[in-house]
């Protein structure tokens, strides 16, 4: 079915009131109506709707497809130049701008709505008239009220209020439709319908298209054939294999959801075709539009690069204008709902094929005290929410039924030697599945006759860890660590177990890692009992507010956080090159994490599927699956989780010594002065002779 004639009815039964919205707001742009001070920024915003409406008409006329290259550049500069870094100090979606003219209490509130009216581009794109027309009623009721007596700023927040909330049966199911359902095929068609030598079509999907979506996919359309099915081969098997690892039919599913950042459409074609051969059919969603739809830290679907990361930073936490416990509570009735009219594609589902990028620039954000922010009963109420939401998509969604593969790829801010890092990213996602099976065997060999196992730093790395480990009643059939290699974590590299809570303790260092978009520095945690206890890094001046980054980036507004994980990497050829290039502060987490010991904080790595045996390639079932705070789901669920789990690395070279202790005392180094010193596993250290030289 054609993707736009999906929407024909809706936007016919809308299409009175939208038209009487755009002529309204016509009006607008041409009355002096409300006093001075408010008067530029409802003309502003009536300017930026008029100027919707053209590229409505520009879209629907067909015009998109036949226009030049120059001409689809020129709209999508036109429609995302307001908050680029050049212009964004003078435009109303910066709210310290917002607040300097409009007042304190008014410029947040009508910050948020001209940022939740730009979602218009993308509705336009998906010609989603209903989405556009409710933003024109509440930005048109807003402006009637300050054409009257001034408002009180309560009165403009209940009316955002009410508009999210009596909304979220729209926005909220819309959201939950578009993220199983493979009949929403608007990505899809752009994909497969278009000759991707013609970048045109990077403009038809109404993010804002930078330097770098232009520069990858051009890069990709000079790479030969049999190299780019070889990444994407290695990302579809990727796939297939985690099913097969962890024991789950993946025949019985009929839909993947793939996640990646535009420019690498050429891969994702080819990717496109070899899940069809299993029998899977196709979900592309872009990331989340609506506020009330963003998780904070995660971008889930399709994206561009950000227009500017100030803006998204700055608008991270809108939903403190409406989180209260009654929109919680509305927020969860309004998912089950939607969850049970979808429940047939839910069960479909077989979970998300992820294509993360790095390489750029470490994000400094500045934190203004203009821009909305969750107090502390909102970050209480965010973190319930979150795990509320979590307990519902998992009654749908078992986790214990679907997968997941990620894959990572560099883009072109990392620097003029691109291709040559693009060349080495493929060697090292391919690496030899066999030849690392048997080293991490030795490995997990040594670790399982460990009571626990101490990790230091070296150096000015101040990490100092004791990690308790599960008792094994039978080591010639159980074992604490998993044997990971490529399948759902690419490229491979790493044994990794849950551990004991009890008795897993100390300080946790690293000098730079990324997260979700941030890079933080002298990150350190201390750790109780497997919980963390306190933590701090060195990214702004105020040690507050490094504080207060961490507790949102990474412990996601909760007080504590459990050690979820530990690992050790073994992918020392990822190493190499990230030394050889000088990018080690540019990789993203799913690399690094094979690069040294990691540890995640939040869930298990089973979370949601702790009652499923998981077994290694040696026939071992891994025992390590819960933990003290995910047993406690056999009590009470919403203490179980807290629907997070973030990786922190410490790469070799600040790595002093990895040591297990046995129950007798006995000390086995399996790492030393960042080279693997365990009998067997000597060829680990092959790819760090040059750079030790």
């Amino acid at each position: 079915m054609d993707y736009r004639k999906m929407f024909e009815q809706d936007n016919e039964i809308v299409m009175e009131r939208f038209e009487l919205s755009m002529d309204r707001i016509r009006g607008i742009f041409l009355e002096d109506t409300v006093q001075e001070t408010y008067l530029d920024y409802f003309k502003r915003t009536a300017s930026f709707i008029q100027m919707i409406g053209e590229y409505y008409q520009f879209v629907e006329q067909g015009n998109q497809k036949s226009a030049s290259i120059d001409e689809l550049k020129d709209w999508n500069h036109r429609l995302y130049e307001d908050i680029l870094p050049g212009n964004y100090e003078q435009s109303y979606a910066n709210p310290a701008y917002a607040t300097e003219k409009l007042g304190e209490e008014y410029g947040k509130l009508l910050s948020f709505l001209y940022k939740e009216i730009r979602g218009d581009i993308i509705f336009v794109h998906e010609y989603r008239l209903t989405d556009i027309t409710i933003l024109n009623e509440a930005f048109i009721e807003i402006y009637n009220m300050f054409e009257e007596e001034m408002p009180q700023a309560a009165t403009i927040k209940e009316l955002l209020y009410w508009f999210v909330s009596d909304y979220t049966d729209h926005t909220i199911t819309y959201r939950i439709r578009e993220s199983l359902d493979p009949s929403l095929s608007y990505a899809v068609d752009i994909i497969k319908d278009n000759d991707l030598t013609d970048l045109r079509y990077l403009y038809y999907f109404g993010d804002y298209i930078s330097d770098s979506e232009l520069k990858v996919a051009s890069f990709l359309n000079s790479l030969p054939e049999e190299k780019v099915r070889l990444m994407a081969d290695t990302y579809t098997e990727g796939y297939r294999k985690g099913f097969e690892v962890m024991g789950r039919d993946l025949s019985k599913k009929k839909t993947v959801q793939i996640r990646y950042e535009l420019g690498f459409e050429r891969m994702i074609k080819y990717a496109m075709e070899n899940f069809e051969k299993m029998g899977l059919n196709i979900i592309l969603c872009r990331a989340a539009v609506w506020s009330v739809n963003v998780n904070v830290g995660r971008r889930g679907g399709y994206f561009g690069t950000p227009a500017n990361r100030q803006y998204d930073y700055d608008h991270r936490y809108d939903n403190a204008i409406y989180l209260n416990k009654a929109f919680k509570d509305r927020r969860a009735s309004v998912m089950k709902v939607a969850y049970e009219t979808f429940k047939d594609l839910a069960s479909e589902y077989a979970g998300p094929a992820v294509l993360e990028t790095f390489g750029k620039e470490g994000f400094k954000p500045v934190n203004k005290a203009q821009a909305n922010i969750l107090d502390a009963r909102q970050e209480k109420l965010a973190a319930e929410m979150a795990n509320e939401s979590s307990r519902i998509v998992n009654q749908f969604i078992r986790g214990d039924e679907i997968s997941f593969t990620i894959i990572a790829f560099p883009v072109p801010d990392i620097g003029e030697r691109f291709e040559e890092i693009f060349e080495e990213t493929i060697a090292i996602n391919t690496l030899d599945y066999e030849k690392y099976k048997d080293l991490q065997q030795i490995i997990i060999d040594t670790l399982d006759e460990a009571q626990y196992v101490e990790i230091t730093g070296s150096g000015e790395n101040k990490t100092c860890l004791r990690v308790a480990l599960h008792n094994l009643e039978n080591r010639e059939k159980e074992t604490n660590f998993e044997n990971c290699v490529a399948d759902v974590n690419i490229p491979l590299g790493e044994v990794f177990t849950s551990p004991v809570l009890a008795g897993t303790e100390g300080t946790l260092f690293v000098s730079t890692v990324y997260i979700a978009d941030f890079q933080f520095k002298d990150l350190m945690m201390t750790f109780e009992n497997g919980m963390i206890k306190d933590y701090s890094c060195s990214n702004f001046e105020d040690p507050s507010q490094g504080k207060a980054l961490i507790k949102q980036v990474i412990l996601k507004n909760h007080d504590t956080l459990p050690m979820g994980e530990f690992a050790i990497g073994t992918n020392t050829t990822a190493y190499a090159m990230a030394r050889k290039f000088g990018i080690l502060d540019k990789l993203p987490i799913l690399i690094v994490e094979k690069m040294g010991p990691h540890f995640a904080v939040g869930d298990t790595c089973y979370s949601w599927s702790e009652d499923s045996p998981v077994y290694n390639p040696n026939g071992k079932e891994v025992i390590a699956r819960d933990n003290e705070v995910s047993e406690l789901r056999k009590l009470d669920l919403s203490k179980a989780y807290y629907s997070c789990h973030t990786d922190i690395t410490i790469p070799y070279a600040e790595l002093d010594k990895i040591e297990t202790v046995s129950a007798d005392g006995k000390r086995v180094l399996v790492i030393k002065d960042g080279q693997f010193v365990l009998k067997g596993i000597e060829d680990l250290n092959l790819p760090l002779l040059d750079i030790n030289q």
